[in-house]
């Protein structure tokens, strides 16, 4: 080789080098049969909470490398069916949570015996202290979201108007409050906030309106016509039977492209 074939060929491994680093870094194939629920429905909304700082923690939750839903494919494929129901309707799903590592649920676990309570906290648990989230049954140290197998979500009515946002710098009323006051989370009212530890969060709790209790029945029975069975103590929780099986720790990483 001579010194000039040399030179240029250092140069192109230079520049090969150098485009090497502008190429985006793809997510690896994610495993068995989970699937983006993106891929199956795109018009289904997504509003990821646990990887933003709008939620009960406060910040992104451990393994939520991106605010997307990753369900098992039979699980996105009977969503894609409730939203193609509910669009006949003027109405949309919102997916709040889908599939979670493991780890997140394990940071749950961490962050309820931190020994703090703030007042952004107590927003989601205006009445039970965080210590006793896990003794009565509204966060699970071992969750069947962690199978693809479970979900949180509720509706959206796409004729009003839904854009208000979520504002870090401003004061709200905890989750039980009037829908004017609380958190806006571009939905129809439900009652409560998502995620909110309340028996008034549970999905036939006296204590709400006519009109939210017939939009919970809506969503229940909307559900329930593709095999999906709620929580009763959580309205927006979801899953369905025999779709789960082993629990994952994956993260959520970007969709490709």
């Amino acid at each position: 080789m001579t010194a000039r074939t040399g030179t240029a060929a250092r140069a192109a491994l230079v520049v090969l080098l150098a485009l090497s680093f502008l190429v985006p870094v793809r997510a690896q194939p994610l495993p068995g049969d989970f699937v983006y629920l993106r891929d199956i429905d795109p018009s289904i909304i997504q509003d990821i909470r646990y990887a933003t700082s709008n939620n009960f923690v406060g910040r992104p939750l451990a393994g939520y490398d991106a605010g997307e839903c990753v369900v098992k494919r039979e699980v996105g494929l009977r969503l894609k069916a409730v939203q193609q129901e509910l669009a006949a309707q003027n109405l949309s799903l919102k997916m709040f949570d889908c599939y979670r590592p493991a780890r997140a649920s394990l940071d749950m676990v961490k962050w309820s015996q931190n020994g703090r309570e703030t007042a952004s906290e107590r927003r989601y648990n205006p009445k039970i202290p965080k210590t006793e989230l896990f003794r009565l049954g509204y966060i699970a140290s071992r969750s069947q979201h962690s199978t693809g197998a479970a979900l949180d979500l509720t509706l959206v009515d796409l004729k009003v108007d839904n854009s208000a946002k979520y504002d870090p710098a401003k004061t709200y009323a905890d989750c039980t409050a009037p829908v004017e006051a609380r958190a806006p989370e571009g939905s129809v009212d439900m009652g409560t906030g998502y995620d909110c530890t309340d028996p008034k969060g549970h999905t036939a709790a006296p204590s709400i309106t006519p009109e939210q209790r017939a939009w919970r029945k809506r969503l229940v029975a909307a559900m329930a016509r593709q095999g999906f069975v709620n929580y009763s103590k959580e309205w927006w929780h979801f899953s369905l039977p025999g779709a789960g099986g082993a629990a994952y720790d994956f993260p959520i990483q970007p969709r490709r492209n």
